[in-house]
């Protein structure tokens, strides 16, 4: 069992008087966090499975007394795939008011429906977390830098779902099933998204703009879509855990780039599974693109995972003059370039360097990735 970091954020924020809600997307273990967590407490716990019509049947207008009688024994209580369920705000927040010396853990797959139902009600009494694949940091923890170093072009092309790293040798199949079975599930579910495939080709566009910046206004045209429908499609995207973006840094320079973004997928295998294309890095011309995503998501974990209070950007000018990555963090810009090759050592472009004298710089490469996706540099 691959332990996850997540689990050292919840323990100490057990019994504080606060829900715990868990969102990501499906097939990351959510669900497997929590029998883990039931399986070393030694409070009684009591586990609603809301995939079940009985259990959202009860929980979907319940009174204060009927929870109280519900839960009279546990101590510790499981919901998992909560947004299953019909106003579950209202008891979720009826069961901690009532209720405060008990425990209360929820998961739901789908930031679209869960965070519409509870942040109202739970104004004040939750901590809330991102749960997303497995991270670099978990995997060197189980197994150790070397092991993970001897399988990085395989992370860089099928990604790190827990199913791709748990069955070596399966992972086209079990990419291919996630794409089409659960990827875009919440999104047809629980939105108004009249044509599935503009979303899928939507998807396809995005997956070739890796570490580009994206163009709204091009992306339209390309789907035929007005420009506002393509920005709400992006936005349910993201709210579905495939992709996020990054904004650009911008604070003296007139050329500067100042609403542009750069769209990126929370996972590699994922991105690879819509385009349809597994092959290894050498046969490829995208290596750049995948180092890029891959360095990105996985500082976006770390980041999730250790509270990290910063913020994260890019940077390019009119003239193309660019930084990949860089975090501002109480005043000090800390800035990356990216580079698979490691005899390539690029300098920070003198414009950016004049322009905001307190910064630091690091290339990024194979032989110190590590120390970045886990904060060291």
């Amino acid at each position: 069992m691959i332990e996850r970091r997540l689990k050292q954020l919840i323990l100490p924020r057990l019994f504080r008087g606060k829900a715990i809600v868990l969102t990501g997307p499906r097939q990351v273990g959510k669900t497997t966090l929590l029998r883990m967590l039931m399986a070393e407490s030694d409070k009684k716990t009591l586990f609603w499975n809301c995939d079940e019509p009985d259990i959202r049947q009860k929980l979907s207008n319940p009174t204060s007394t009927q929870l109280q009688a519900e839960t009279a024994q546990y101590e510790l209580i499981f919901i998992d795939e909560a947004q299953r369920v019909p106003n579950i705000g209202v008891t979720l927040k009826l069961l901690i008011d009532n209720l405060p010396t008990k425990q209360i853990i929820v998961t739901g797959s789908s930031a679209l429906q869960l965070s519409n139902s509870i942040n109202e009600p739970l104004t004040g009494r939750k901590y809330e977390y991102d749960m997303l694949p497995f991270s670099s940091e978990e995997l060197v923890d189980n197994h150790g830098s070397v092991e993970e170093n001897r399988l990085l072009e395989r992370r860089l092309v099928y990604g790190l779902y827990p199913e791709v790293v748990n069955l070596p040798g399966e992972e086209r199949e079990t990419l291919s099933n996630l794409v089409n079975s659960y990827l875009y599930k919440d999104i047809f579910a629980f939105q108004d998204v009249r044509k599935p495939e503009i979303v899928e080709q939507l998807l396809q566009a995005l997956a070739l703009q890796t570490g580009s910046e994206v163009s709204f206004n091009e992306l339209s045209k390309l789907l035929g879509l007005n420009s506002q429908t393509v920005q709400r499609y992006i936005d349910l995207l993201e709210k579905s855990y495939i992709v996020f973006h990054l904004r650009s840094f911008s604070r003296n320079l007139r050329n500067e780039l100042k609403k542009s973004r750069k769209i990126y997928f929370y996972d590699n295998g994922v991105r690879n599974a819509i385009l349809g294309d597994f092959r290894p890095l050498q046969l490829r011309q995208d290596t750049g693109a995948l180092w890029e995503n891959f360095l990105v998501s996985e500082r976006l974990k770390h980041n999730s995972y250790s509270l990290f209070y910063g913020k994260s950007y890019f940077w390019r000018t009119q003239q193309q003059q660019e930084v990949d990555y860089l975090e501002d963090i109480d005043g000090v810009l800390n800035t990356y370039e990216f580079k698979w090759n490691t005899a390539k050592q690029p300098k920070l472009t003198e414009t950016f360097a004049r322009s905001y004298p307190d910064h630091t710089f690091t290339v990024v490469n194979p032989d110190n990735y590590l120390d970045f996706v886990d904060g060291r540099i």
